[in-house]
């Protein structure tokens, strides 16, 4: 999906009653925007303009896509809203990523936010937090999770009805085989 739908709650509102008209009924929302990487340099060498690029593109899409796709699943018990997210907003990765770990971080605090604030909402609110690279077979380094993979064990989480409020941190392609194969979390 384009960036420029999401970055304003009209275009975001657009794709939601296009959705809504296609399909008639949303029970699932799995919510993974952003970007994969930054590297612009030390903070001091970037811009205000870099700054609200990163923000605006982790954190404000993450937030205007919740606004949309949010109210279509809370009150439904056997519904769930799955947010992806990533370890880059707990620690900088190496130096010229700062602005990764700034953007990365708002949007894990914003989920973190949204468990506590929604404590006793119907569907089931939870986090998927990758802390490993994601690539495709002719892509991949030591470590890294094959994207189809992730997209097989994110699957088998909404599909199982995970508790609600639930974190689940995948680390490495073992982890991956764990999630698909566990019944509970």
């Amino acid at each position: 999906m384009l960036w420029s739908v999401f970055q304003a709650q009209g275009g975001v509102e657009t794709v939601k009653q296009a959705l809504l008209k296609a399909v008639g009924k949303v029970t699932d929302v799995v919510s993974s925007l952003g970007f994969s990487w930054w590297q612009g340099g030390p903070p001091h060498t970037q811009s205000v303009k870099d700054l609200h690029w990163v923000v605006e593109t982790l954190l404000f899409s993450t937030f205007v896509s919740w606004k949309a796709f949010f109210p279509l699943v809370r009150d439904d018990s056997s519904s769930t809203y799955t947010f992806i997210t990533g370890g880059a907003g707990e620690k900088l990765l190496m130096p010229g990523t700062g602005f990764l770990t700034v953007g990365a971080a708002s949007t894990l605090a914003f989920c973190q936010v949204l468990r506590e604030e929604y404590p006793e909402v119907p569907c089931k609110l939870n986090q998927v937090k990758i802390n490993a690279g994601v690539g495709t077979p002719g892509r991949m380094a030591p470590g890294f999770l094959d994207h189809l993979e992730l997209g097989e064990a994110v699957a088998a989480l909404v599909e199982r009805r995970s508790p609600s409020h639930s974190v689940v941190t995948i680390n490495c392609p073992a982890d991956l085989k764990t999630v698909c194969l566990e019944r509970s979390l």
